[in-house]
């Protein structure tokens, strides 16, 4: 189904798949396909269908027995293939990051950790997903003590999942592990950016569950997302804008198909007086510049108790002094990847800069046609675009602030709600479990994520639903009550049959148990 260009060559991004041909009815009936680009190049990487909306109907349908037969095996048997799966991705991790950098332009080293996480996610979701979905019985209560009353959750089916370009392995596979683990088929669609990474999972994974469909590609620009979101597939994993996850929400809705939606961040720092500021200025630097900026749960804002904002600052600095984007071994990180989103930095670091703000590192020059280099704003307006929308770039706003509360209102001054970290020792933790969003690291930044029990998501216009952890397991699943009588009861509540003294002993039971004390007076 790919083709990948042996002699590179600058094309745009979708084209016809068919060389010219003399006969024009051949060339005009030829499927559509386009082209993965190399963002540091703009030479081709490879060459992909986009799919229509007949062919992920007719991926769903093939998924259907895949399903059936891969939900039907046990949890230890699942275990046992995704643990093979991982062998295979363990042993490849530099082939696979050879892909990422191919096609996002991201360090090798950087591919790999994002690689490495995602191993690790997968032995997680594999390993605990009988403990956490396999049936086991609860207490059934006094009234139906006669009952045994077990749940059990069982996969919904089939899963599409929409997966982003920026981490194109550790983010859908979030979504793709703990859906598999869970005993579903799964129909993946990845960013028109990244799918030659999505094509190697697959076929990775054919390798070692060849007989059935069971994880299948379809590649494509919007059309074919959209296709995939208005499926008859049970769910819907989508990481992507706000703006896109409506679009992906109004279209599954039509099937009332339920959605996890992970649509971004604005997310913030908090440095307080007693922090270790070298170390605070590591993480917000790596936080902020680390893949371009181009991460969900990256720092773009940073809130310094203005006791030791002028330290925090030239800390700062003079650390971003060794930081620079470009594609050399040197380079500390790649290019922006997506084109159009140059503008839009360049448009919050003007503003900023227009409204009263300054660089102390960067600023208006630093976007270029591929690359942006590292920018530190200072003294930004909290109503600045640079404060209030996602930048997705390597650019940090710093702001000093008299308080922790008035660093605690102004990092929930803000639709998202995605992650968050807080730097200093005494209150850290305190202020840490103030912050309006799904995740927040202390002393150190997106922990949460790495950590496999941890469940990630987000609220407001982060989305909501949860991939990772016990949450993201029965994400993927529906909970099945059972109950079977263990002995005849004292009096049967659900009969005609019933009698008034029954009823009588009845509200005599619950006037025990849940009446209280009477109030005098």
């Amino acid at each position: 189904m790919t083709t990948t260009s042996s002699t590179p060559k600058k094309r745009s991004r979708s084209r016809k798949s068919a060389d010219t041909s003399a006969n024009e009815e051949q060339t005009a009936a030829a499927p559509q396909t386009f082209d993965s680009l190399s963002p540091v190049t703009g030479d081709v990487v490879g060459t992909y269908p986009a799919m229509s909306r007949e062919e992920v109907d007719a991926a769903v349908e093939r998924a259907r027995p895949a399903a059936a037969w891969w939900g039907s095996l046990d949890f230890a048997d699942r275990k046992e293939i995704l643990n093979r799966w991982k062998g295979v991705i363990t042993r490849r991790i530099h082939q696979l990051a050879d892909v990422v950098h191919a096609e996002t332009g991201k360090p090798h080293s950087d591919a790999v950790l994002e690689i490495g996480l995602a191993i690790d996610h997968l032995a997680w979701a594999a390993g605990h997903a009988k403990k956490l979905l396999g049936r086991r019985t609860v207490n059934p209560g006094l009234l139906m003590v006669n009952q045994k009353a077990t749940i059990e959750y069982k996969p919904l089916g089939v899963v599409g999942v929409i997966g982003p370009w920026n981490y194109p392995v550790f983010t859908p596979m979030g979504s793709i592990a703990y859906a598999l683990a869970a005993g579903n088929a799964v129909v993946f669609k990845p960013s028109e950016y990244t799918p030659g990474v999505g094509q190697w999972l697959v076929d990775s994974f054919t390798e070692v569950v060849s007989e059935h469909p069971v994880l299948q590609l379809v590649t494509g620009l919007g059309e074919t997302g959209a296709a995939l979101a208005s499926a008859k597939v049970d769910k819907v994993a989508f990481t992507g804008s706000p703006g896109t996850g409506r679009k992906v929400m109004e279209a599954a809705a039509k099937n009332l198909t339920p959605v996890v939606i992970e649509a971004g961040g604005k997310d913030a720092m908090i440095v307080d007086e007693d922090a270790d500021l070298a170390a605070a200025a590591d993480a917000a630097l790596w936080a902020g510049m680390s893949n371009a900026g181009q991460t969900c749960i990256g720092m773009e804002r940073v809130y310094v108790h203005q006791k030791v904002f002028d330290d925090f600052v030239a800390e700062l600095t003079a650390q971003a002094s060794n930081v620079r984007a470009g594609s050399d071994a040197d380079a500390k990180f790649g290019p922006i990847t997506m084109p159009g989103q140059l503008p839009i930095i360049k448009r919050h670091i003007d503003d900023a800069l227009e409204r009263g703000g300054r660089a102390v590192v960067g600023g208006a020059d630093a976007v270029g046609d591929r690359y942006v280099q590292p920018t530190v704003l200072v003294d930004v307006p909290e109503d600045s675009v640079a404060v209030t929308e996602e930048t997705f770039g390597p650019t940090l706003v710093v702001n000093s602030v008299p308080s922790m509360e008035d660093a605690i209102r102004r990092t929930n001054a803000t639709s998202y709600g995605l992650g968050g970290a807080v730097f200093g020792k005494e209150r850290a933790e305190a202020i840490a479990h103030r912050i309006r969003s799904g995740m927040t690291s202390v002393n150190s930044v997106t922990s949460f994520a790495g950590v496999p029990s941890l469940p990630f998501g987000g609220v407001g216009e982060s989305g909501f639903g949860r991939i990772h952890g016990e949450d993201g397991l029965k994400e993927f699943t529906y909970a099945h009550a059972v109950t079977v009588p263990r002995f005849k009861p004292a009096m049967v509540l659900t009969s005609f049959k019933r009698t008034a003294a029954q009823d009588k002993t009845l509200t005599t039971l619950l006037s025990v148990l849940h009446g209280g004390k009477q109030l005098k007076g």
